[in-house]
């Protein structure tokens, strides 16, 4: 730069006024040119820092996603057979205790559920912090923001079966049905409490209105809860892709 100020004042003092402008215009626009290819490069490289952020973004949600498709699956394969497991309960409505062998007890009383153990870390570290505004894909973020909605509609269906297992299913169970039943058949220790305990009574649990509700509700609802789970596990695939394809690209 003193280079330049020493040449400039050669110019000035010398009474070259028209190679004084001409090289103090030079001068500013390799300034000018300077600022604008730092300016590019520090441009660049928040691009490609951006870039990066969002790289690790998408390859959390894809495991994240893979993992889901695994659970979805086995989900649909339980929902399908409790649908198939109510049916059959449902055909023993009006038969008598001594009719009555002890897989079909088993059936009668299923009470059996289990929760459907999604993950969504990294998708509720997305939409919940600014990582979002690092996605340029909007094809992408455009499902991103929807899928929330979907898994919140499964998990609210899967809500209302447990209810109905844990507070109507379960409470009308026990008040019919033994646990008398459980105990070893050939262990002498419990014949006291055999002979003289109250006994089940599946005739009264299979003809109480209170339990066919539950039964006829808990069928209808699992059935709706199929049909959300494969609507899902179609949503979650179609995402998956998506990130795998901008992953490779």
């Amino acid at each position: 730069m003193k280079l330049f100020r020493k040449f400039r004042r050669k110019l000035l003092i010398s009474g070259k006024v028209k190679n004084y402008l001409l090289y103090s215009l030079g001068e500013i626009l390799l300034i000018v040119i300077g600022i604008l290819i730092a300016w590019k490069i520090n441009n660049l490289n928040e691009i490609k820092k951006n870039r990066i952020v969002e790289i690790k973004i998408y390859e959390s949600l894809y495991n994240e996603l893979h993992t889901n498709l695994n659970v979805l699956d086995s989900a649909i394969v339980r929902y399908t057979n409790s649908v198939l497991t109510l049916e059959n309960s449902l055909n023993y409505i009006g038969v008598r205790n001594n009719a009555l062998t002890v897989d079909t007890k088993d059936l009668i009383i299923q009470m059996k559920f289990r929760n459907t153990n999604l993950r969504d870390e990294a998708l509720n570290s997305i939409n919940n912090t600014n990582k979002f505004e690092f996605l340029e894909n909007q094809s992408l973020k455009g499902l991103i923001s929807e899928y929330p909605n979907e898994m919140n509609i499964f998990k609210n269906q899967e809500s209302k079966i447990r209810n109905i297992v844990e507070n109507r299913l379960k409470p009308i169970i026990e008040k019919n049905i033994s646990l008398i039943d459980l105990l070893p058949k050939d262990d002498e220790n419990y014949n006291q409490i055999r002979t003289f305990g109250q006994p089940s009574n599946y005739s009264d649990l299979l003809n109480n209105r209170e339990y066919q509700n539950s039964v006829i509700d808990r069928l209808l609802q699992t059935q709706i809860q199929v049909s959300y789970a494969k609507k899902l596990r179609r949503k979650t695939e179609t995402l998956a892709i998506k990130l795998k394809q901008e992953l490779k690209g």
